[in-house]
């Protein structure tokens, strides 16, 4: 079968490209510059903007699944950015892959789009979507998602996939920095320290959306529809870090800050950095003080059901290749 994976230099792009060349897929990556990595794996790279048309043609030729995992992340930033990328961008690549005759399309969604600063456990599939949001990321990713799921049976069978907070060998964004910011001294509980948090390892992340696409025909149960992806046991996630970051010979948290302090300092940071036009994104903001003291655990029994998934990196192994990935060079 012939794959394009969009962000497929990326972390869980280049997983899901190694999960397909190993099974013998061919595969193309498409994105904004050529990737070693994924030509050593024996992937072509396409290289073009996510609203180049002339260039998603070219790149969508023959393929019969799109896996859509680029997308502009990130807690701060231009509204304008976010929204070129995750909105415009998105619905660039569907219209591509409409307009090529691909039959199917897997859309990397985040569980972001329902967070609505309140506790989540358990949830389902029923979980409703945030009315509004702390941060662009989401906002911009429920509008993809939307906009993916709603041409599902319109010349193309589609899913989407909520991953949440990916861990793993290659991780370039979560664990390095929380151990950055804990070598600096700067890493605190915020909240009382003992909410459950899913997290995912980015190969398990991989597998699922190769079991969602291998099922995904028109009159499949989860065509259409949006599906949380986790470990299927939560973590304390404080101590969870705490764990991790003190195998990998890192200090820990400092302390403790309550939730509203935490907040508090991030609608602080968030304006003076946008009155000062600072680049990158502030230390603190009132998105990530709510993820960071809020439970948001996920039931996989309809992603397990419908899609085909099963876990393949259990809690133990994630652990230890967590320790790795801040251990890496």
């Amino acid at each position: 079968m012939k794959c394009l994976v969009t962000g497929g230099g990326g972390f869980l792009g280049l997983a899901i490209v190694r999960l397909l060349r190993a099974r013998g897929d061919d595969v193309v990556s498409y994105s904004r510059s050529r990737h070693a990595t994924v030509e050593a794996l024996g992937a072509r790279c396409e290289v073009g903007d996510l609203t180049d048309a002339t260039a998603l043609a070219r790149a969508m030729r023959g393929v019969a699944c799109v896996f859509h995992v680029a997308a502009k992340a990130g807690v701060f930033g231009p509204r304008a950015e976010y929204e070129r990328v995750n909105v415009i961008g998105t619905t660039a690549v569907v219209a591509a892959a409409i307009k090529a005759g691909v039959p199917r399309l897997v859309h990397t969604s985040s569980p972001s789009v329902c967070f609505d600063g309140l506790d989540h456990l358990g949830a389902s599939n029923d979980l409703p979507t945030a009315r509004s949001f702390l941060a662009h990321y989401p906002r911009t990713k429920l509008l993809a998602e939307r906009h993916v799921l709603s041409w599902n049976g319109r010349g193309i069978t589609t899913v989407a996939l909520r991953p949440h907070l990916l861990v793993g060998p290659g991780d370039p964004h979560l664990l390095p920095r929380v151990a950055e910011r804990a070598r600096a001294g700067k890493l605190w509980i915020v909240g009382d320290g003992r909410n459950l948090v899913s997290i995912t390892d980015v190969e398990n992340a991989a597998w699922a959306h190769l079991d969602a696409a291998d099922r995904l025909e028109p009159a499949a149960p989860h065509a259409g529809r949006a599906y949380f992806v986790a470990q299927s046991e939560p973590v304390a996630i404080w101590s969870w870090l705490a764990e991790v970051l003190a195998r990998a010979g890192q200090p820990g948290p400092r302390g403790r800050v309550p939730l509203a302090v935490a907040r508090a300092a991030g609608a602080v940071c968030e304006a003076w950095w946008a009155i000062t036009r600072r680049p990158g994104e502030p230390p603190m903001t009132r998105f990530v003080a709510l993820q960071l003291a809020r439970s948001h655990t996920y039931d996989l029994g309809p992603t397990q059901r419908d899609c085909g998934y099963f876990e393949r990196v259990d809690n133990a192994q994630m652990t230890e290749r967590a320790v790795r990935s801040i251990c890496a060079p």
